[in-house]
């Protein structure tokens, strides 16, 4: 059947909602969530309490993140002897002026072929001091972010063919396609550095990609111990190479290493609380729709399930997070516990109302309760006991906010990390 140019007009607002609805045959209601209770950070593997921060930091803290490690995002290997940083261009004025532009690629070496991470680089031009700095991987390469033609076109594979892209590789039609959600000159006038990677350099996003990712590099764990392709994931590949970046970002005078804070979305959202939780140089980091396996509680089985989760992206988790489909209250920890492995450090975790896929209530409870943790160092976190209204930001060490709209990340979004930062940065 033909459909004229006005009817598609009019169907086309009807077609854009189905597209982003919520799927069916999921629980949407709250007076459906089963029972549970949650694991409880501050009681040891033993049953023993945890009652200051020495345990908690000398042995509880470990126990949590091998649990997490076991049972959800599979181990990391360490940092790679052979690692070398290459400055590929720079650009004292760009963006009209307003900017310094690097490109750097980390240079990884082993398994008989050359393998790069390409990181983009912007740093507020009048910077008169190593700047703080955002850093966060990007869905469909660097070139995406900003319509900046100096930016390096991806020449890795790209998991849709729209946007500009075509048989899964980037074209110039895909340039600045996903600025809405990377609003940079905000970010540097804010005095801001920002780094992203396209997380398809470390591996591609699909079941098969570890063959032509960084899991086919590395066989031994941080311990120097074997790891088997099964024993860690994609998020663990994506997190642990967010790490190797920082390893240059150390190297860059020009950027305060000591003030990054790590940015995710969706399921970059729920790599950037693994990488958090792993690698403590990330001075806050940030959750934005993370949804299940991210930020909401498992045991909720709200919106997208564990089961759901692990037959639609098998390889985003470790092989053991596959017992625990439909069979959540066995997890020997949720996800709360992931966002107390950040404390003392500043957390942020947000949501949207019309998302009811990743959960925006049992998002706030599970930074609810991380806050006994926070507690335990003298921090305050999210400070409400019920999901705040709609664009109301909440909380200290630990802040939430959901706003109106669905999945996605807006300028409120930004505002408000920029507004946290600012404050934990004590700028």
């Amino acid at each position: 059947m033909k459909i004229s140019p006005c009817v598609f007009l009019t169907l086309l607002p009807c077609l854009m909602t189905l597209a982003t609805a919520d799927p069916e045959g999921f629980n949407y209601d709250e007076a459906k969530v089963p029972r549970f209770t949650l694991p409880d950070p501050l009681v040891s593997n033993e049953g023993a309490p945890v009652s200051s921060t020495s345990q908690w930091q000398r042995n509880r803290r470990g126990e949590i993140l091998r649990h997490f490690e076991e049972a959800v995002y599979g181990k990391r290997p360490g940092k790679p002897e052979a690692l070398e940083f290459a400055i590929t261009s720079l650009d004292e004025n760009a963006l009209g002026g307003k900017a310094r532009r690097k490109q750097i690629s980390v240079l990884f070496e082993g398994g008989g072929r050359p393998f790069a991470v390409h990181v983009l680089i912007y740093l507020p031009k009048d910077a008169s001091k190593p700047a703080p700095l955002f850093i966060g991987y990007n869905f469909n390469g660097n070139h995406s972010v900003n319509a900046d033609p100096g930016i390096h076109l991806s020449k890795s594979w790209m998991r849709k063919n729209e946007n500009g892209n075509q048989s899964h590789r980037a074209t110039d039609a895909s340039r600045g396609t996903a600025s809405s959600r990377w609003p940079v000159e905000t970010i540097l006038a804010r005095g801001y550095g920002l780094a992203t990677a396209y997380y398809g350099d470390i591996e591609p996003d699909h079941a098969n990609g570890w063959k032509d990712g960084i899991r086919s590099y590395y066989k031994t764990d941080d311990n120097g111990q074997p790891l088997a392709l099964e024993d860690w994931s994609a998020i663990s590949a994506w997190s642990w190479a967010l790490s190797r970046i920082v390893d240059y970002l150390e190297t860059d005078s020009d950027i305060d290493a000591k003030r990054i804070a790590l940015f995710g979305h969706s399921r970059l959202g729920k790599t950037s609380l693994w990488a958090g939780a792993s690698d403590e140089r990330f001075a806050i980091t940030i959750s934005n729709d993370s949804g299940c396996g991210g930020a909401a509680l498992s045991r909720r089985a709200f919106g997208e399930t564990v089961a759901r989760i692990n037959t639609n992206f098998p390889h985003w988790f470790n092989q053991s997070f596959k017992q625990y489909s439909g069979n959540e209250n066995a997890l020997p920890i949720d996800q709360h516990e992931l966002i107390a492995l950040m404390a003392p450090r500043p957390v942020y975790v947000a949501s949207a109302v019309d998302d009811e896929w990743a959960d925006p209530n049992g998002e706030f409870l599970s930074a609810k309760a991380a806050g006994p943790v926070y507690g335990l160092f003298g921090k305050r976190g999210v400070g409400v006991d019920q999901q705040p209204p709609i664009n109301t930001p909440v909380g200290d060490f630990i802040g939430y906010h959901v706003r109106s709209g669905g999945h996605n990340v807006t300028d409120y979004d930004w505002e408000q990390y920029l507004n946290f930062a600012d404050r934990h940065f004590g700028r």
